[in-house]
């Protein structure tokens, strides 16, 4: 089973397992597929973190695909450049690609087919082109004058002819083409063993053309960004080339029978696992899914896990994380103390272990003032997007899974690279430029990404691959999925359907750090006597399009029977399987 948020890439990833391959050799053909379809919400020079069960090895690891601060970003030095807060767009905030380490670091621990069969579809689909997305379009409508006045680079790889190309035409990034398909000649030179051609394409990447290109890219432009000025990129190919991905364990927690499993907290991952453990003090069983009282306790228990993320989230090795006391019973407990049948319209972080939280110096800013094209983007009141990210999730006949968030690399992020046909990363927007934060910006560290896949097992055995895309949202509507599935009695597609909802109550993760304290966005089929108790008991309620909330996929293994859903959200979303 293949579930994503393009019916191209699920298509793509079928086709890898049909042939013999693994769920991972699956997962990367799909993402490599995403950045060539799906370009305004990833890119080859994104970032990707990925769960895998390993049905051999009976566990779940974690690869991180996060990239790192170049070693001359420091928050002195952007503080001279008259910053204070971290731009959204441009070559400033760009960190190490590590998308492409992570997919081949997937592909070397647990895939079998080769590096062409898994690049050859998305080759494809960059130099015959593919049907454009009417969201590609509408994004590329929102940037054209940026392009066209200002990242001259990127004008002539997404503008043809100058023009914005119409929705549904055939679209083709002849040059991405190339960059892959010169990857592949120097993998394939370094010999038949299938280990060395992935080891040489690593190389070419962060050690060979790829990083040089990047290189020479930012120390020779600079880049309009949200800032107003021009600024340089700080990225080397030194810094490419010191990084590497890591494989870990993942963060759990049990919650009834089920063991719920998540990235560490170099990430927002743990946050689930946070809520999972306030709501076990509750009778969910007893509630009725999209009920008030259901929307409440879920938007009150994020307030308070999204609060400590705030507060105490960032890069393990520059900052101490004190995830267990965060997860402890006692903690949880006397959190769970602060949940009134009221909205709460304050950011609370705990002190785990008696520890004195700090919070950064929050911006003022609304949704009202994001410029075009900035951050990662989630649904506005309107229901409409700011840019996304993408999601697949992969089971294979052996019981492997696979649940990925491909993300950043957006064309409307920075400059496109000419001699690559991609632009960078602008994750680095999510570190702070003030010092002694968790997340505060520094060499070599990973920003505090929104990314989480997200990965659970019942009674002890696989079941469960699925995530969404989404920014601050993607725990929210990720955890709605498994609630609805462990205490709604819903199916896989029937949980993903049921009318959704996001709190944007915390500030966001990206520029310009917008928040709507007691603000809760709900999808327009809600019930209009749950709005009114939820408004009574003090929820600032947003009403959008029926169909607005989330883009979320899965796969389950349930007994003998695999299973797959996909969002139909947007008409674009798609499962498939055999």
């Amino acid at each position: 089973m293949v579930a994503s948020t393009h019916w191209l890439a699920s298509s793509v990833g079928m086709s890898i397992l049909e042939r013999g391959g693994t769920a991972a050799d699956a997962a990367a053909a799909s993402g490599f597929a995403l950045q060539v379809v799906e370009p305004h919400l990833n890119g080859p020079g994104g970032e990707v973190p990925i769960i895998v069960w390993s049905q051999e090895q009976q566990k779940a690891e974690v690869i991180n695909g996060q990239g790192t601060a170049p070693q001359a970003a420091t928050v002195a030095r952007l503080k001279d450049m008259g910053l204070d807060i971290m731009p959204g767009t441009g070559l400033l905030s760009a960190v190490v690609p590590g998308a492409f380490g992570a997919w081949l670091t997937l592909l070397q621990r647990h895939g079998r087919l080769s590096l062409s069969e898994i690049l050859q579809p998305a080759i494809s689909l960059a130099a015959k082109g593919h049907p454009l997305l009417p969201n590609v379009s509408n994004a590329l409508h929102t940037v054209k004058d940026l392009f066209t006045e200002h990242w001259p680079t990127s004008a002539q790889t997404w503008l043809p002819g100058g023009t914005v190309p119409k929705p549904h035409t055939r679209f083709r990034n002849t040059v991405l083409a190339e960059t892959y398909t010169r990857l592949l000649q120097e993998a394939e030179a370094a010999g038949t063993s299938r280990d060395a051609q992935l080891d040489a394409a690593r190389h070419a990447w962060y050690q060979g053309f790829v990083a040089e290109a990047i290189g020479n890219f930012c120390a020779n432009n600079q880049a309009m960004d949200t800032s107003g000025q021009t600024n340089p990129g700080l990225l080397t190919a030194e810094d490419i080339a010191g990084w590497q991905p890591e494989v870990e364990a993942p963060q759990t927690l049990e919650y009834h029978n089920y063991t719920v499993c998540k990235t560490g907290p170099w990430g927002q991952g743990p946050v689930m696992l946070q809520q999972l453990a306030l709501l076990a003090g509750y009778d969910l069983d007893a509630l009725t899914p999209g009920s008030a009282e259901w929307v409440h306790l879920i938007t009150e228990t994020h307030k308070l896990a999204f609060a400590d993320r705030e507060a105490w989230y960032g890069d393990p090795r520059f900052t101490e994380v004190p995830l267990e006391d965060l997860l402890s019973p006692d903690y949880t407990a006397a959190r769970r103390q602060l949940i009134g049948q009221q909205a709460s319209t304050e950011l609370l972080p705990g002190s785990p272990g008696g520890r004195t939280p700090v919070l950064p110096d929050y911006p003022e800013a609304s949704l009202t003032t994001i410029p075009a094209g900035v951050g990662e983007p989630t649904v506005a009141p309107t229901g409409e997007t700011r840019g996304d990210t993408c999601h697949v999730d992969v089971v294979d006949s052996a019981g492997m899974m696979i649940s990925a968030t491909p993300s950043g690399g957006w064309l409307q992020s920075s400059p496109t690279i000419p001699e690559l046909g991609f632009c960078l990363t602008s994750r680095a927007q999510m570190f702070w430029l003030q010092e002694g934060l968790p997340n505060s910006l520094r060499p070599g560290a990973r920003p505090r990404t929104t990314l989480t896949p997200s990965f659970a097992l019942r009674d002890g055995k696989p079941w469960l691959a699925f995530g969404t895309p989404g920014g601050d949202s993607q725990d929210q509507w990720s955890l709605q999925l498994f609630l609805n599935l462990v205490h709604g009695g819903m199916n896989l597609q029937e949980a993903i359907d049921a009318p959704a909802f996001h709190s944007t109550h915390v500030p966001s993760s990206f520029y310009p750090r917008e928040s709507h304290p007691a603000q809760i966005v709900m999808e327009g089929r809600f019930d209009d006597a749950v709005l009114a108790q939820l408004r009574s008991r003090g929820h600032d309620v947003v009403v959008g399009k029926d169909w607005s909330e989330g883009r979320l996929s899965a796969v389950a293994r349930d007994g003998e029977w695999f299973k797959a859903a996909a969002n139909p959200r947007g008409a674009q979303g798609y499962a498939v399987g055999r």
